[in-house]
Order: C-alpha cells, then sequence, then structure tokens
C-alpha cells in the first residue's frame, strides 16, 4: 500500500495532534526527523499515519508503507526531512549489574536484543587493562557472537576446567522472569543438538580441537553466560562492555544468522581497521591475488567511513548516503573522456549532428564533493540566501512559457527563454541572424542575486565577475536578473539548516589495468594527498571549451579514493611511478580476510573444511620455484561453496586457474598432482566416472 493522499494541512494538523498526545514509544524514529520551523522534532511515519488517522479517520498504523517512503512524500509536500543520527549504547556487566547507557534497556525482557546491532565488545579489567577478541581465520569481526567469545577466551582455562556436571548446568539465557533458564555449555554440536535441537549456538574451539558449545541468538542472549564467567573466574572490578546501536529497516527485514563530521575523526569510531588508514593518507590501493576480497573490503571501508562507523555494508546506505561512494572499474579502452571530461555526440535541435563537453564520471563526483565542502563552510544566514534565491529562480521560471513570453536586452534586442536545466538557460534570439540561440550560465544568474549587490549597468557584471570585458552572454544575464527582480515573489524567506561536511569516497577497481597517465592526464597533480583543495587547482585540457575558461579544477579535502589491483596482472608493471607515490598501498593476503568464506558457509564444519583445504593449497602453490604468495588462492572462490561441492570448485574453477599459472613450466602434470592433493581432490576411477555420465544422460 502506499501512501495516503494528504495535504500540507493535514499534515500540519498532525504535528498539532503530536504535540498534544505525545509519540508512543514503539514509533520513535531511528533514521530519519521532521523538523518543523520552531525546531521540533517528529517521527516522518507516525506523522504520515496521524495525518491520514484526522484526514481520513483511519487507524493510527505505520504498517503499509516505510521510512522512505514517508520522507520522499513529506518532502514534496516542502518540510524539512533530516537524517537522524542514531545513538550508540554502552551496555556494561559486571558480577554484580548489569547497566546500559540506554534507558529502555531491562534484564526482564532480553528479546529486545533482536532490534539491536553490536559495533563493539571488550573485556575490560579492574585496573584498566582492556582485552579484545583474538579473532580466528573467517571470523566476523562484530557479530551477536562476540561478545560470548571473548568470555570464553578470557576464561577458556577455568571454563575448560568444569566437571561435566558443572559444564551442562551452567546457566546461559532467561529471556523473561517467566521463561526457563537455557545452561549448558557442551563439547560439541552433537552434544548440544541432544538437548537443544536448533541453530542458535556458538562454537568455540580451542586447544587443538576441543570446543566449547553455547546457545547465542541475539545480542543480549548470553548476558548471564558472561555475568556467570565474571562471578566465578572474575575479579572484583571487572566487567565486559558491549557498544551497539539500534538496528535500522533494512537490517531489521534480513534477521543475522547464528554464527557531522570532523575529518580528523579519530580511528576508533571506525569498525574497520582500515578505514583510519585511508583517512590520513586519502588515497589508498589494494593488491594482492585474485580473490582476496579486495573490492569487497573496499565497499566495506566506504559503508563503514560515510556511515561514520554505524554500517559495515554498502547495501545498507541510505539512497542519499550512497551518492557520497562511486564505483568505476579500468580497463584498457578507458579514457580521460570517461573519467574527466570530453566531447561527446550530440544531436542538435534542426536533427544535425555535433558535439558538446560533458563530464566524466570522477569529475561529476568530485563537483558533488565540492559543493557539499563549499557549503559546509558558509554560515546557516548564507545557506537560508542561496535557498531563497534557488526558490525565488524556480518560481520566476515556472511561471513563464518558454518560447513565448519575451524579454529585452539593455540595447533593445528580445529574446525568449526556451528552457532550463540545471546548469543552463536556453535562449533564442530571432532578430539575431548570425547566432540566434545562446546557452547561458545558470549559476552566473544566481550568483548575482545571491551577492545581494543592485547592478545598473552591465559594467557592474564584469566587475562582479572579475572580467576585463563583457561577453555577448552578460546582455542576456542582465536582463533576466532585472526581470527576476522585477517579480513579486510569493516565496517567503526559507529556513535553512548549515550544511554537514562530508566524506566522499572514489573506488577504483582494477585500477592497473587502465592506462593511468592517459586516464588521469593533469591529474597526477590534483590527486596527491599534500595538494588536496586549491592548493592543487589545475586547468583542464578542456578549459577554453568553458563557460567560464579561467575556472579551475580541484580535488577537495573531502574526497577519499581506494584502487584495487592484482599483483599477477601483466599490467602492474606498467603501472605510472607518478602515481604509484601518490598512494598507500596495502598487501591483501590469502589467508587474512576471510570473510567471504564466513558470510556464505554457513555450517561450521564446511567453513572450517573450506579454510583447511585453502591453506594448504596455498602452502603448495608457494612452494612451487616460479610462483609466490600472489599467485594463492584468495576466499572469494570458497565463496562460491554456497552452491557447489568441494571437487566441482577444483575442476571448475581452481584446476583451470592453477594451470593457466603453471603453463610452460617444467613437469606441469607433476605440479598440478601435488595441487590437487593438497586441496584433496580426488580424480575419480574411469568406472566411477562412466557412472556418473550415465547418471547424468
Amino acid at each position: 500500500m502506499a501512501i495516503p493522499k494528504l495535504k500540507k494541512q493535514d499534515v500540519i494538523d498532525a504535528l498539532k495532534f503530536i504535540d498534544e498526545n505525545g509519540v508512543p514509544e514503539h514509533n520513535t524514529s531511528v533514521k530519519y526527523v521532521l523538523v518543523s520551523e520552531d525546531g521540533k522534532k517528529y517521527p516522518p511515519k507516525y506523522v504520515v499515519a496521524v495525518a491520514d488517522h484526522l484526514a481520513n479517520s483511519t487507524d493510527i498504523s505505520t504498517e503499509s508503507f516505510n521510512s522512505v517512503d514517508a520522507k520522499n512524500y513529506l518532502e514534496s509536500l516542502g518540510f524539512s526531512i533530516e537524517t537522524k543520527q542514531q545513538e550508540k549504547f554502552e551496555l556494561s556487566i559486571t558480577a554484580e549489574s548489569v547497566e546500559s547507557t540506554d534507558e529502555r534497556f531491562t534484564m526482564d525482557n532480553l528479546n529486545l536484543g533482536d532490534n539491536y546491532k553490536p559495533l563493539n565488545a571488550y573485556f575490560k579489567r579492574a585496573n584498566g587493562d582492556i582485552i579484545k577478541r583474538a579473532y580466528s581465520k573467517g571470523e566476523r569481526r562484530n557479530s551477536n557472537q562476540t561478545m560470548p567469545r571473548i568470555a570464553c577466551q578470557v576464561f577458556e582455562k577455568q571454563l575448560a576446567a568444569l566437571s561435566v556436571e558443572d559444564k551442562e548446568s551452567f546457566p546461559v539465557c532467561k529471556y523473561s522472569p517467566n521463561s526457563d533458564m537455557i545452561r549448558g555449555i557442551y563439547t560439541s554440536v552433537d552434544e548440544y543438538k541432544k538437548h537443544r535441537n536448533s541453530l542458535e549456538y556458538l562454537t568455540y574451539s580451542y586447544d587443538n580441537g576441543r570446543q566449547f558449545v553455547i546457545y547465542s541468538w541475539n545480542i543480549f542472549s548470553t548476558i548471564i553466560f558472561v555475568q556467570e564467567c565474571l562471578k566465578r573466574f572474575g575479579e572484583p572490578g571487572d566487567q565486559f562492555v558491549l557498544v551497539y546501536r539500534e538496528k535500522d529497516e533494512k537490517e531489521t527485514a534480513t534477521a543475522e544468522p547464528t554464527y557531522q563530521i570532523n575529518l580528523d575523526q579519530k580511528a576508533k569510531e571506525y569498525r574497520n581497521e582500515f578505514s583510519s588508514m585511508l583517512i590520513k593518507s586519502r588515497n589508498l590501493i589494494f593488491r594482492g591475488a585474485p580473490g582476496t576480497g579486495k573490492t569487497y573490503l573496499a565497499k566495506e571501508i566506504a559503508a563503514d567511513i560515510i556511515s561514520n562507523g554505524y554500517e559495515d555494508k554498502y547495501d545498507c546506505l541510505t539512497d542519499e548516503q550512497k551518492k557520497q561512494v562511486e564505483f568505476v572499474q579500468f580497463h584498457p579502452s578507458y579514457d580521460y573522456s570517461d573519467f574527466v571530461e570530453g566531447l561527446r555526440p550530440k544531436v542538435n535541435d534542426d536533427g544535425t549532428m555535433g558535439f558538446e563537453l560533458q563530464d566524466g564520471i570522477f569529475k561529476k563526483f568530485v563537483a558533488r564533493a565540492r559543493r557539499n565542502y563549499e557549503d559546509s563552510q558558509k554560515t546557516r544566514e548564507d545557506v537560508e540566501k542561496e535557498v531563497t534565491v534557488q526558490e525565488f529562480m524556480a518560481e520566476f521560471f515556472s511561471d513563464i512559457e518558454f518560447g513565448v513570453d519575451t524579454f529585452k536586452t539593455i540595447n533593445g534586442n528580445e529574446f525568449t527563454i526556451t528552457g532550463v536545466d540545471d546548469g543552463h538557460i536556453y535562449i533564442s534570439i530571432p532578430g539575431n541572424a548570425m547566432a540566434n540561440k545562446l546557452v547561458l550560465n545558470l549559476d552566473e544568474v544566481r550568483k548575482m542575486l545571491e551577492s545581494g549587490q543592485k547592478f545598473e549597468k552591465i559594467k557592474d557584471i564584469t566587475t562582479f565577475f572579475g572580467k576585463t570585458f563583457a561577453t555577448q552572454g552578460h546582455s542576456y544575464d542582465f536582463a533576466i536578473y532585472k526581470a527576476i527582480r522585477a517579480k513579486k515573489s510569493t516565496a517567503s524567506k526559507t529556513k535553512a539548516k548549515q550544511e554537514e561536511l562530508k566524506k566522499y569516497i572514489f573506488i577504483i577497481d582494477e585500477i592497473n589495468r587502465g592506462e593511468i597517465s592517459k586516464i588521469f592526464g593533469e591529474l597526477f597533480f590534483a590527486i596527491d594527498p599534500d595538494y588536496r583543495g586549491k592548493a592543487g587547482e589545475i586547468s583542464t585540457q578542456y578549459s577554453n571549451l568553458h563557460f567560464n575558461p579561467d575556472e579551475k579544477f580541484y580535488i577537495p579535502e573531502n574526497v577519499y579514493i581506494i584502487g584495487t589491483m592484482n599483483d599477477i596482472d601483466r599490467s602492474v608493471d606498467s603501472f605510472d611511478f607518478a602515481m604509484r607515490r601518490r598512494f598507500r598501498f596495502v598487501e591483501l593476503k590469502a589467508d587474512e580476510h576471510l570473510e567471504a568464506i564466513n558470510e556464505t558457509i554457513e555450517d561450521e564444519e564446511r567453513r572450517s573444511e573450506a579454510i583447511r583445504r585453502m591453506t594448504a593449497l596455498n602452502k603448495e602453490i608457494a612452494e612451487v620455484e616460479d610462483l609466490n604468495e600472489n599467485y594463492q588462492i584468495g576466499a572469494a572462490y570458497f565463496a562460491k561453496l554456497r552452491t557447489i561441492d568441494f571437487d566441482q570448485l577444483w575442476t571448475d574453477y581452481l584446476q583451470p586457474l592453477l594451470q593457466e599459472y603453471i603453463q610452460g613450466m617444467y613437469d606441469e602434470e607433476g605440479i598440478m598432482n601435488r595441487f590437487a592433493r593438497a586441496y584433496g581432490y580426488k580424480k575419480p576411477a574411469r568406472g566411477d566416472a562412466n557412472e556418473a555420465a550415465q547418471d547424468q544422460g
């Protein structure tokens, strides 16, 4: 069901209703807030529901639409919507108490943990020392299981020393006063399932194959287990700390399986260890073997930084946040016109073909970041003035009839406005036989209106823009400026907030596959981390074709660049040295980032088997004289095991790749046999192969 049809007055009435009756706790907003003219804040979904109730006598319900629908609809009615900065909460567990900075927390309802997402967890000794999780291969950095895993890590010896009876009676979870206590630390998954046949468990491995298996579901379900560890084994003053936040709608819809900003933001506020590295270096390249998760990691870092440590998945960013990230993949035919700017074919109004200068993907991205950076430096009064002028201009252009209403220059030349877009005003000059059409720069008229100056003659415009001579367009700028000033606007002064400074991240996948000097051109200078901002401004190759030929291009301080490259790609050797010194290079080894395996293989035994096979195969690859770690197999290949088995992974993916690696080497067959043995692949006997073929037939 779509948003109900409402009038602006219906929403205003809803705000009055909410002022008088308040907002039920379950209707408070997680992501957005409507901000009224007097600064009060309201949850958009509930506002729409109340407005529908008052206008159409329906029940007050938010079930039929989501917060994004409500946000977009209210904005279309002219209301101001802000993205809410989600609050972080901190849960402290000691032997005597459990306390949270979230006043809604209660030990009487641990099911509330379903609504929250962990951001960090650690053990803090009474003397202030902090112990963090020592992660095993493939383990997620923050999950619902992180806190109980730290408890197992800190008190591993004490837990292992418990008798079988004490382990099986060990308290783990009691969701409410009326529910039963869930108990038990078991030695294997099979033992666990004899007592509780569910997938809601964690497995902690220690001491060469031994295990603790306990019940675990949401972030609160093991609080009692953790507290019991402190009671039995901890020192006075010891505590476990869990940092968490509310899930957004996307995270709530997809439950987790069992298993304003200062540019110098501290690293501890981010979830990914490489995020702070990017902030400091500005330009980062991840290099390594194929399948090591370089692209996955780049997007994870982007989500981490853009959300200020609240998200680690790009898909969970809002549509507005996704505008702060851009992704492109280089290839041999990619060039300057794709990346920066270039001439592109255009069909003219009369049907003839021509060319026009168009910005490339990077220049468009930088323009968004630069606009945000420059706007963030403006005062609230300046922002309000600009927004008011923009609304004033929009009202003016919407009231005229394109191609019909006429205007006059100071010299008496008549013209009509035939169209307007984001950056241009298109005019027709019937009396000019030489050039009866002209394109004006919309920003020039806007800047004249925003300045507050009174322009009396053309010379005032040339002085304002720092020009020695007037251009043809200035006569028409002046005429449109006077027409807008002469029109009485019905728009009132707009109240606006100061722009928040945001970070913008540009990801270049396979950066070494493109011809770097051809793609970046003169941007080599501007892209240097030490020359961000106007200190690195340059004239681009096509600057003479710009509306303002003197306009300079620069990359603002809030732009960060991540590149990825495969070390074994033959184009690595030709990677431009001038570009090399402008990036910080980070090597990703095959066995360091195993998130792809962890994310896609739910069964722990199958996941462990995948890691074991990958490790053994990579060890064998490194022992081949003409190969090295750059040829090892990354975890992304093993993520395919979600749809195929181990043998199919070998025959269809790994074997062809490895054969390509060793082609032309001495004893190719012997090397491939060693690879197969290390991986654990056994070639089927001839009879088995025939039978398999018959079965498929």
